[in-house]
């Protein structure tokens, strides 16, 4: 899907209610295919590749890769679509944006389902050191390619709980990671990391969306900010997964989908 300095790709599966999901950093939309069957059968997922992986083409410079501007190609692929207001679920990075995104056009979105995401880092200290490493691991993405990177990525701590899954999913994921292309992922690390995103946390009474925020038991720092983020919000619900880590919906898909889909069908 063309729209201004990019060609989206976008997967489409289910029926019902328009659901806009959006993939981690390394992932795609092939993320969420698995999830056709469970969550289609209420909801009509939209999936797009966010700029810098999969499939899209960012034909514009580095600014194209900014969370505002990602959250203003989301609402023109809706807008493409023909849909006005849709729930939404994003992950780790995409939960970021999934925010960014429910913050800029509230009255776009329904309801929001948060897995292992942040508001960003409350102080520009912070952001300001992130935003090194951030560039100094896109140098690294450049200069070693995709294999060494993936190789790097894989191990950090994040991602311990990951290599105790069988060796059919870590082969899975890591064979996604695999068809980004190393451009893609470095000017996403420094257009839409964490160090150059703004603070949403002093925002998050703004939103009037029901907002479940979902954290792996095994990932401690991302069940702090999911409190944390709860406590500031008008409708925020925290839930901890038990025996997962940060991609809950990898590690246990099962639970994952029963908990998404009984959340987006309640009434």
């Amino acid at each position: 899907m063309k729209i201004e300095g990019a060609d989206f790709h976008v997967e489409m599966c289910g029926n019902g209610t328009p659901l806009l999901l959006l993939h981690g950093f390394t992932g795609s939309s092939g993320t969420w295919m698995p999830f056709c069957e469970s969550l289609g059968r209420h909801s009509y997922m939209i999936c797009p590749d966010l700029p810098g992986h999969g499939k899209t083409v960012v034909e514009g410079g580095i600014g194209y890769f900014s969370i505002d501007s990602a959250a203003r190609a989301l609402k023109e692929i809706l807008d493409g679509l023909g849909f006005e207001k849709v729930d939404v679920l994003g992950y780790s990075m995409g939960g970021r944006l999934a925010l960014a995104f429910a913050l800029t056009y509230p009255d776009l979105v329904g309801k929001l389902v948060l897995e292992s995401a942040s508001p960003g880092l409350e102080s520009e200290e912070e952001r300001q050191g992130r935003r090194m490493k951030d560039h100094e691991l896109a140098n690294f993405i450049k200069e070693r390619g995709i294999g060494p990177f993936v190789d790097y990525w894989e191990n950090i701590p994040l991602f311990k709980s990951l290599q105790l899954m069988p060796d059919t999913v870590k082969q899975a994921v890591r064979k996604q990671r695999l068809e980004n292309s190393p451009d893609g992922l470095a000017n996403s690390l420094i257009g839409m990391g964490t160090g150059a995103q703004p603070s949403y946390w002093e925002r998050l009474p703004e939103l009037e969306a029901e907002v479940l925020l979902l954290a792996g038991g095994l990932d401690q720092k991302f069940c702090g900010i999911a409190e944390r983020m709860s406590e500031r919000m008008k409708s925020g619900k925290a839930l901890i997964v038990e025996a997962a880590g940060h991609a809950i919906h990898v590690e246990n898909p099962e639970k994952f989908g029963t908990i998404v889909s009984g959340f987006l069908t309640h009434t």
